[in-house]
């Protein structure tokens, strides 16, 4: 069992007595046994037109998680990515149904469009009044005569509930919903496939490929293509919207498919709002998972035209937790910093000799990245190599603007963009480091001693110790043997690395969490580094001279 389930059996029932238990009394479901599953608001008035829709389970949190004010009446509950039966559909169009009718909302799939619709042909004969909306908003398989309901099912939701909220008669209902689902459009990429409960996961994605077009129930989609990251996914999809959109402004729902992460869902709103159909998309739903597809890792894009009487339905606040609400799209502008935090910028100079060591501990860094994100993986959280990269990337960036010529104001800087580039503890920690030694420099110390004081005062701030699996095992070894030149350093730097792979208890970040089976064998990632660096400092190719005052010969390297 690889979810957090009992049974495959009893999912749907259970996942909806969660559901109502824990809404404060707001919704109710209806007592059918296993196989009628029916979620209802709770403070329903029957005098109002109902709005129900429903499908399978697996796309939490349609449905159910969208009844309550402003939006679904009720929701009828199947099994996962199956049709609830015609008996279930009926039981909740006759528990929320009264003289003012019911609106059923339909994904376009052949076994709800029979369900729903034998029910509402029931429900007709015994004298209620029955409209039913079915969505056909996907645009992925244009030359299928049913196109698949999907995301764009939700603002055929939010529209209809809103009308009936405000107490629009059936057929305002229904044409509210109507246009929602005449006029989405919606394209879903992922870059795998789901996992159904019980059931062996289809490996059909392979890793550097994203499927695109695909539906919500893990069916394949129209093609698979090599991925080349957010941007690359969006202008796709923004290439197959645009010649179909029209003129004039849209709503967007990004709708995440179960496993996209919020960080990633935030990539792509962003990339969406720059991308060609971005200047039409004034208004966004999302990014949130809204109709999912168990734990795909992907998401789906729908876009609307977007009118005014539109935008009043779409943005009318609900007390539903699952529904993100629509806002419109505006440019934050960048705050200045406070006062006290402007970003000193040293006089630049040159300095040939100092230039190609902080290049070559740039570019030592830069390779070694995935070789210390495996050992963080080991112990921590994988990031050690991609943080290191990306301050190397940031520190060569800005070479030309450094003051290399005058080694205390480089530390002082090289501090400073390490403080600014450079994210977690490591990143604090090293900008202690540099900085501290330029002060000490700037009191008339030689760099070795500098750096030594640099290292004590990061070791007052931080807390670690030789001993504690950390840099510094592989740091304070180097510094002290600095004096005796740099391949003596790197050496005693290889050494104390070497030594953290020996230690089974961690005393300071986070593999101090981690328990001695997990760490013996795997060196510390921030020791790794530091023994890298010198490595490659030790064997620079034109070292003539050396940042460190000491002359020495020119092996091949760097």
């Amino acid at each position: 069992m690889t979810h957090f389930i009992n049974s495959r059996e009893t999912i749907v029932t259970e996942a909806i007595e969660g559901l109502v238990a824990s809404s404060g009394g707001s919704l109710a479901r209806l007592d059918g046994g296993p196989f009628i599953r029916v979620v209802v608001r709770a403070d329903w008035d029957k005098s109002r037109v109902a709005v129900i829709s429903g499908g399978g389970a697996g796309h939490e949190p349609a449905h159910a998680g969208f009844v309550g004010p402003g939006l679904l009446t009720a929701a009828i509950c199947g099994d996962v990515f199956a049709s609830p039966s015609v008996d279930a559909v009926l039981a909740g169009i006759l528990a929320v149904t009264g003289e003012a009718g019911c609106l059923l909302i339909v994904k376009s799939y052949t076994g709800d469009r029979l369900n729903f619709g034998l029910a509402a042909e029931r429900a007709r004969a015994r004298g209620l009044k029955v409209e039913m909306v079915i969505v056909q908003d996907d645009i992925a398989l244009p030359e299928i005569s049913r196109p698949r309901g999907l995301a764009g099912t939700l603002l055929a939701h939010k529209m209809a509930g809103a009308v009936s909220e405000g107490g629009g008669d059936l057929a305002a209902v229904a044409q509210a919903a109507q246009r929602a689902a005449s006029e989405a459009m919606t394209f879903g990429m992922s870059l795998d496939t789901c996992t159904v409960p019980g059931s062996a996961k289809e490996g059909r994605i392979q890793p550097g490929e994203v499927e695109a077009g695909l539906g919500i129930h893990g069916e394949p989609g129209a093609g698979r293509i090599a991925f080349q990251g957010a941007r690359q996914a969006i202008a796709q999809i923004a290439g197959i919207l645009a010649p179909r959109m029209q003129p004039g402004r849209h709503v967007a729902l990004l709708n995440s498919l179960g496993a996209t992460t919020d960080l990633e869902m935030q990539i792509l709103a962003r990339e969406l709002l720059h991308s060609p159909i971005g200047i039409q998309i004034t208004h966004m739903i999302g990014p949130a998972p809204m109709m999912t597809a168990l734990d795909m890792h992907g998401f789906s894009l729908t876009v609307c035209p977007l009118t005014e009487a539109d935008a009043a339905l779409l943005g009318q606040p609900t007390s539903v937790r699952a529904w993100p609400g629509m806002r419109s799209i505006k440019v934050a502008a960048a705050l200045p910093l406070p006062a006290g935090l402007e970003v000193f910028e040293p006089v630049a100079s040159d300095s040939p000799a100092n230039r190609a060591v902080v290049l070559c501990a740039c570019r030592a860094l830069i390779a070694a990245q995935a070789d210390l994100n495996a050992l963080d993986a080991k112990s921590g959280d994988g990031d050690t190599g991609s943080t290191l990269a990306t301050a190397a990337r940031a520190l060569k960036a800005r070479i030309d603007l450094l003051p290399l010529a005058d080694l205390t104001q480089l530390f002082r800087a090289i501090g400073q963009e390490l403080s600014k580039s450079m994210g977690g503890s490591s990143g604090v920690l090293l900008a202690i480091l540099f900085a501290a030694t330029g002060d000490a420099l700037s009191r008339g110390l030689g760099l070795a001693a500098a750096l030594r004081a640099g290292l004590q005062r990061m070791q007052e701030i931080g807390g670690a110790r030789l001993g504690d699996r950390t840099m510094i095992d592989a740091l304070q070894p180097a510094l002290v043997a600095l004096p005796d030149g740099l391949a003596v350093a790197a050496s005693r730097a290889r050494e104390g690395a070497d030594r953290t792979a020996e230690m089974t208890r961690a005393k300071a970040g986070r593999a101090a969490y981690i328990g001695a089976a997990e760490l013996s064998g795997h060196i510390d990632p921030g020791a790794e580094a530091v023994a890298q660096v010198l490595a490659a400092l030790a064997a620079r190719q034109d070292r003539s001279e050396s940042i460190l005052g000491i002359e020495e010969p020119n092996p091949p390297g760097c």
